[in-house]
């Protein structure tokens, strides 16, 4: 684990040498905190258990993902990514799609959904104009029971054949499994 104080996982890196040595017992116990896009696909990085690379596609502006971490005592534990839904066909200005989350085997039981509630109530106050968010669960690996717990709705199945697109081929290192769809309704 690497909790040094220039670490990808120290929150505070010009304050904190090393880690107090305690671990988060409870989801109660993080705070959501906003982290720049670079921070985020790092720590992605570390913990993703399918995609562990975040490709930027056709964004061109880092500052359109919104990003979050969970933090314990100056340590980093969780990591979510947004962003505007790579469908090109679903509302680009009003739903957001969870792109990324990864969670630290440190984390406590449940720290995945608590993240989707809370994250969920503070994208409804901090941006009043998104309506929808959605999120694709990897149907070969995760049975969707964060969502579910979570208050998401589970909504279409999108088989590995609906994914590529004439001039957007998947990338090889993506799943191609059956992905399920969930929503979560802000408005």
């Amino acid at each position: 684990m690497n909790i040094r104080g220039d670490g990808v996982r120290a929150a505070h890196p010009l304050y904190q040498e090393e880690g107090d040595g305690s671990l988060p017992i409870s989801p109660l116990q993080f705070q959501l905190v906003k982290v720049p896009f670079e921070t985020a696909k790092a720590l992605n990085a570390l913990w993703h258990s399918r995609l562990p690379r975040f490709g930027t596609g056709a964004v061109k502006d880092m500052n359109s993902y919104l990003c979050y971490a969970a933090e314990f005592a100056g340590i980093y534990y969780a990591v979510a990514i947004w962003s505007n839904p790579v469908a090109r066909m679903l509302p680009q200005d009003r739903w957001l799609e969870l792109r990324r989350l990864a969670i630290s085997a440190e984390c406590p039981k449940n720290t995945a959904t608590r993240m989707l509630g809370v994250m969920a109530r503070l994208i409804r106050r901090k941006r009043p104009e998104i309506e929808r968010l959605i999120s694709y669960q990897d149907m070969e690996v995760h049975k969707g029971a964060i969502y579910a717990a979570a208050g998401w709705t589970r909504t279409t199945v999108n088989t590995s054949a609906s994914w590529d697109r004439p001039g957007r081929r998947r990338p090889k290192e993506q799943s191609s499994a059956n992905k399920q769809r969930w929503e979560k309704v802000l408005t």
